[in-house]
């Protein structure tokens, strides 16, 4: 197959910026596109973040200016057909809603050039759940990322029984280029393999603050210190952010559910949405 060179990420979200800015970061062409201009400037603060960021963990070559020659290859953009005009790949990165989804990759079908590879970097819908919409159920797959790309830097790989053995390939070669591990799922799975393992993880957690067993803050130092992981559960939900974690809640059980009320009513109706606005379940100094 043709290499994968001109690449678009549709959504500036937390994750998806961080998607943009490493393939960048690793000499790719990228276009980042998002529904309007306020959120577009969002993004370039976002990318300019990550630039700094890069220097500052010391990532290769992020300090001899190689942090920000990566952002001279990102075009932003509002308008989905110019975002995709010549895309090779489009990596798809917007809410966790089955709609908003499908009206995406309806669109995407009809201006799309025939040869682009459409991937979801969904955590919790099955690519199967999404090929109908696509238009090239054969050119579809998921490409799973984890928060902090730079240092977890996993890419599960899950294709469909559509899903051409070629591209699939084609897919994983470009996550290894763009630095991942390309981790590849034999068949589908809800949740892929990282999901698989942290969501039941964060779920308990929910039912314990709901259950009024205990607060985030005494539930995430009791993980941190019998287990030495570096963050808790709630400390992972602030980074993966709240509206990820209502989304993804409401589709749960009655306990989930009604966790997902809660984080709504308590947090993001105050706008307080995670690390990604400066306050969540924790409170953080700007910037970080």
């Amino acid at each position: 197959m043709t290499a994968l060179r001109n690449i678009t990420v549709l959504g500036t979200g937390v994750l998806g910026s961080q998607i943009a800015y490493q393939t960048a970061y690793r000499g790719f062409d990228v276009v980042a596109y998002d529904i309007d201009d306020a959120a577009l400037e969002a993004a370039k603060q976002r990318f300019a973040a990550l630039a700094d960021t890069y220097v500052a963990e010391g990532v290769d070559g992020a300090a001899d200016g190689k942090a920000q020659e990566a952002l001279g290859r990102i075009t932003r953009s509002a308008d989905l057909g110019e975002a995709v005009a010549k895309a090779d790949l489009v990596i798809e990165a917007i809410p966790e809603n089955l709609e908003i989804k499908r009206a995406t990759y309806e669109q995407l079908a009809t201006i799309a050039p025939e040869h682009t590879i459409f991937a979801t970097n969904s955590s919790t819908l099955l690519p199967s759940d999404l090929a109908s919409f696509t238009g090239r159920a054969d050119r579809f797959l998921a490409l799973h990322f984890a928060n902090r790309v730079w240092v977890h830097n996993t890419a599960e790989v899950m294709g469909t029984e559509a899903t051409s053995p070629e591209v699939f390939q084609s897919v994983a070669r470009f996550a290894a280029e763009i630095g991942m591990v390309p981790i590849e799922i034999k068949k589908e799975k809800a949740g892929y393999l990282l999901n698989s393992l942290l969501v039941p993880f964060l779920q308990a957690a929910g039912e314990l603050l709901v259950d009024g067993i205990a607060e985030p803050d005494a539930i995430d130092k009791t993980w941190r210190i019998g287990t030495g992981a570096p963050m808790g559960p709630y400390q992972i939900y602030d980074i993966v952010g709240l509206t990820t974690a209502y989304n993804i809640s409401m589709m749960g059980g009655a306990k989930q559910q009604a966790f997902a009320a809660l984080i709504k009513e308590r947090y993001i109706d105050q706008g307080k949405l995670g690390v990604a606005t400066g306050e969540g379940f924790y409170s953080y100094p700007k910037g970080e």
